[in-house]
């Protein structure tokens, strides 16, 4: 079996970050990083924006996976479970775990190679009608509804981008009901799920970590580590110089981070 260029360990997830949002030209260069099926994918979006923030968004993730793999970005094999979640095809590297998540301008990419990740970023927008009473756990829903109106709109991404996270990494996709697990939403709570609907070990076997996401963006990761303790490993590298550096990746630039308790990286 092929090993992975660079290990990442037990003890951390790697989150990298990136912008999708760039000049139409520079986005359609990015195309012979994409598989076929991804760029038969990207030409089937009506809207010129969202066809370049999918290729951009691909690229990033595809050279990313490279780094890891030392394969090139478009031969990179992806396949999906029956509810939609990517991974590595079983002829590469099966145990190298990630997720992508994007809003608006930002991507932002979550690697393992020891759990199941999933992310979720959001950005901050005020809300136009109660989402939380038709997503949220009836428990979550009073929590939030006893906060001071100032306090209620960074509570509901706290819980939000929590959920999405955990549903990704989860893998069932919309089969797993929004109301059937709880998370942590008070800012002087750490990040955590608390209840899972059939499954009483879910707490203790599952963690939740703040996505330190740029500013008017609220982010979260989850991760089924069995108990370990985790750190997320922030890489600075620009994603889209990884290309000319595949064969031989550099020492990259970590930024240590302090989540839920934990303590910081050693880089």
């Amino acid at each position: 079996m092929r090993r992975s260029l660079e290990r990442i360990g037990p003890n951390t997830i790697d989150i990298w970050q990136w912008s999708i949002a760039p000049e139409a030209a520079q986005a359609e260069a990015h195309l012979p990083l994409l598989s076929a099926a991804d760029r038969a994918r990207a030409s089937r979006f009506i809207h010129a924006r969202d066809r370049h923030r999918f290729i951009v968004g691909r690229a990033g993730l595809r050279l990313v996976l490279s780094r890891y793999l030392h394969i090139p970005p478009a031969r990179i094999g992806l396949a999906y479970n029956v509810f939609g979640k990517p991974r590595i095809a079983a002829a590469m590297i099966p145990e190298l775990h990630f997720n992508l998540s994007h809003s608006a301008d930002v991507a932002m990419l979550a690697v393992s190679d020891h759990y199941p990740v999933g992310l979720d970023i959001e950005e901050i927008k005020p809300l136009k009608e109660d989402v939380a009473t038709h997503f949220f756990s009836p428990r979550e829903c009073a929590e939030l509804a006893a906060l001071p109106e100032q306090d209620y709109l960074a509570a509901f991404y706290r819980c939000w981008t929590r959920k999405e996270a955990f549903v990704k990494a989860h893998g069932a996709g919309l089969s797993l009901p929004l109301d059937t697990f709880d998370v942590t939403i008070s800012a002087t709570e750490p990040p955590r799920l608390k209840r899972l609907d059939g499954d009483v070990d879910a707490p203790s076997n599952w963690s939740l970590l703040e996505l330190m996401a740029p500013e008017n963006f609220h982010g979260a990761v989850a991760a089924l580590t069995i108990g370990n303790a985790v750190r997320l490993r922030y890489r600075r590298e620009d994603v889209f110089r990884i290309k000319t550096s595949i064969a031989h990746p550099g020492r990259s630039d970590l930024q240590q981070h302090r989540n839920g308790g934990s303590r910081p990286i050693q880089a």
